[in-house]
């Protein structure tokens, strides 16, 4: 199978771990498989746990770590207790890929290096994660806003994955989201490619929809 080709720069773990003046993030996809139905009839199929982060953009669990002191495995762990309030062994078998993230502008090149994981889980597992996240993770609520799962099902008005990719992500995470639907087999090829189709629509209509809210403001600003 042909995976998507990130937007950034691919590199082997051991090139990555090699690269001097280089920070380090690492995050992880918590996912179960799940044969709970929404309403009673739509198939979830799968349990994806993502999170609101404090700046508002959607992204995975993890952080900061720093190989020269722990390795990538360990504190990735680290941040997963602080952010999700329990201790999950991350192992090298999880590791996705590792690639430089997007740059903030073409003239200066990205120095931080993401290191990507997936790891599998027992639904009961998934759930207590999200109990936990909610009640006694130190970030819970701050650098954390809440954990969300991802709906892998379209709706017959197309609510569902499509408005769901259409949210704001941060970095490549929406990249690592839809590679990994396709690595693992979570949605068929052509069921993430009408949904993306979709979600380009609705991200145009939200611009809109943005431009008018702008336009309001301006108008009851000038009225003080």
């Amino acid at each position: 199978m042909a995976f998507i080709q990130m937007a950034c720069g691919q590199l082997s773990r051991a090139e990555a771990l090699a690269c001097s003046g280089c920070r380090h993030a690492c995050h992880v996809m918590l996912y179960s498989d799940t044969e709970s139905q929404l309403f009673g009839k739509i198939p979830i199929r799968h349990i994806i746990l993502m999170q609101m982060r404090f700046d508002g953009l959607l992204g995975f669990p993890g952080g900061l770590v720093n190989p020269s002191e722990e390795t990538l495995e360990a504190g990735l762990s680290r941040e997963l207790l602080e952010e999700l309030g329990v201790a999950l062994p991350i192992s090298i078998e999880d590791h996705v890929d590792s690639c430089h993230a997007p740059a903030s502008s073409p003239s200066s090149p990205s120095r931080l290096i993401t290191h990507f994981y997936v790891k599998k889980m027992e639904e009961e597992q998934i759930k207590e994660v999200e109990r936990a996240a909610a009640s006694t993770a130190p970030d819970h609520g701050q650098e954390v806003l809440g954990m969300v799962r991802v709906p892998l099902y379209t709706r017959k008005g197309g609510g569902g994955l499509a408005p769901f990719l259409s949210h704001s992500f941060i970095g490549n995470a929406r990249s690592q989201l839809v590679d990994s639907l396709l690595r693992f087999n979570l949605v068929a090829p052509e069921e993430l490619h009408r949904a993306l189709t979709h979600s380009l629509k609705i991200h145009s209509h939200t611009a809109e929809d943005l431009k008018a809210s702008l336009a309001l403001t301006d108008a009851r600003r000038k009225q003080f």
